[in-house]
């Protein structure tokens, strides 16, 4: 199989270089991607106010948590592809890509129908406020449909991430966060159609990436010999078999992670409009202040994958030295623009008085998040690099369910902290996968050898 342009080689090279250009492309990404999950909480809360910033924020975070699957196997995938390659094993990744393909595709059509069925039931479960429910029910509906465009730009990013292109995904989502833009100003502000129109335009946006991926993908398909052909889209059982392995523990992870936000948001939507607002707030400060993070994560993992394979130990080292280091500059630099300008940040949000009165509540658990954020980074480039699934299930089970509901709930109810204990729980909770990470590292066994 010719390999093109479309895989690019990790062992080889100086790591600093190859990691900073490859993570380069990711970074512009995830900000665009950041930007995108942004516009909606932005325009909506400059136009409609609390309300409208309460409902984007429990709709964003009730859709998260229905792509759980979709990041958890999208992730497992580009390791499986980023392993095969570095072992130069190119015939495993046919059949991985047309077994991604099929299974979350289904998966996104049945949790659509799923959450369509319930969705009443859902806002009541989380004590979504009535000035907000309205709204909420709009959002959600709304973007629940385009559920399985969301799940099909995650397959085709991880496809053409685990071979080392990361300049595509960049621009098929740069593409979708302008749309999203535009057409958020003009059905919101110009329109009148509230939430509704926000959540159309994030629709439509992930709607035109997927599809502009996945041309992309067929006129490419030569490169890494997928024919598109539906006899390829099958199931392939040791494909699969590898998939699950893989991709479970990483999807609990994500749920997990989800799951406890979700829990939070019932918690604060238990005080008022205001405090469920704000939590959109610090969800979305969290997405920014992760577009760093997320970009050397998946960087690192691709190199650790890769080098793995080749078994560049020394390699290996390099590059989580790195992706550590960069994570904590950023941190530092976000920390600062947090303490200088606090006020400066909420008003991106927000002009709304009674909303900034408060919003200084969010100052210590963002910047506690901000570090979580970094060590985190080096820890997942290592865990997923190295594919090793009972890791990732214990980091899920002790980061997202134990630390983050644990934390929140005797900080936020038995020490009597209301939401700021809710928060800083949450933020608390993010440094556990750095020490879980770092006694793995500390073990070596990273370095034994994983088929």
């Amino acid at each position: 199989m010719a390999s093109g342009t479309m895989i690019r080689d990790l062992t080889r090279g100086n790591v600093v270089k190859q990691l900073f250009s490859f993570a380069l492309p990711l970074f512009v990404s995830n900000a665009l991607q950041a930007v995108y999950n942004l516009v909606d909480m932005v325009i909506v809360g400059h136009c409609i106010g609390p309300a409208g910033m309460s409902a984007v924020s429990i709709g964003g975070d009730l859709l998260h948590l229905l792509t759980f699957v979709a990041m958890g196997f999208s992730s497992a995938g580009q390791v499986i592809i980023a392993r095969a390659v570095g072992a130069d094993r190119r015939e495993e990744i046919p059949r991985t890509i047309g077994t991604m393909f099929t299974f979350l595709l289904s998966v996104a059509l049945v949790i659509a129908l799923a959450c369509f069925a319930l969705r009443r039931s859902v806002l009541a479960w989380l004590n979504t406020p009535a000035d907000s429910l309205s709204f909420a029910l709009d959002y959600l509906v709304t973007c629940v449909c385009g559920l399985v465009f969301i799940y099909g730009y995650n397959i085709v990013s991880a496809i053409l991430r685990g071979m080392g292109d990361s300049r595509r995904p960049f621009i098929f989502i740069a593409v979708a966060a302008v749309l999203n833009t535009v057409l958020d100003v003009l059905f919101v502000k110009y329109l009148g159609m509230a939430v509704f129109g926000a959540a159309l335009a994030t629709v439509i946006g992930q709607g035109v990436s997927f599809v502009a991926s996945v041309v992309y993908l067929y006129f490419r398909r030569e490169s890494f010999g997928f024919d598109f052909k539906p006899a390829s889209f099958k199931v392939d059982p040791s494909a699969f078999k590898k998939l699950l392995a893989l991709g479970v523990p990483m999807a609990i992870q994500s749920a997990a992670v989800s799951f406890s936000k979700i829990i939070l948001m019932a918690w604060i939507n238990l005080f008022d409009v205001t405090y469920s607002a704000l939590a959109g707030v610090y969800n979305k400060i969290n997405i920014m202040s992760g577009v760093i993070s997320q970009a050397f994560t998946t960087a690192g993992s691709t190199m650790v994958g890769q080098n793995l394979g080749a078994r560049q130990y020394g390699r290996v080292n390099r590059t989580l030295l790195t992706v550590l280091s960069v994570g904590l500059l950023m941190a530092f630099a976000a920390t600062a623009v947090m303490l200088l300008w606090p006020r400066s940040v909420y008003e991106l949000f927000t002009p709304d008085a009674g909303l900034l009165a408060v919003a200084s509540v969010l100052t210590v658990p963002a910047i506690a998040n901000f570090f979580g954020s970094a060590t985190r980074s080096a820890a997942f480039s290592l865990i997923n690099g190295s594919g090793r699934p009972k890791l990732n299930l214990a980091v899920a089970i002790i980061d997202g369910v134990c630390a983050r509901i644990g934390l929140a709930y005797l900080m936020g109810f038995a020490l009597k902290m209301d939401c700021f204990g809710f928060w800083m729980g949450d933020a608390l909770a993010g440094f556990m996968p750095f020490m879980i990470g770092f006694a793995f590292y500390l073990s070596e066994r990273w370095m034994e050898k994983r088929t």
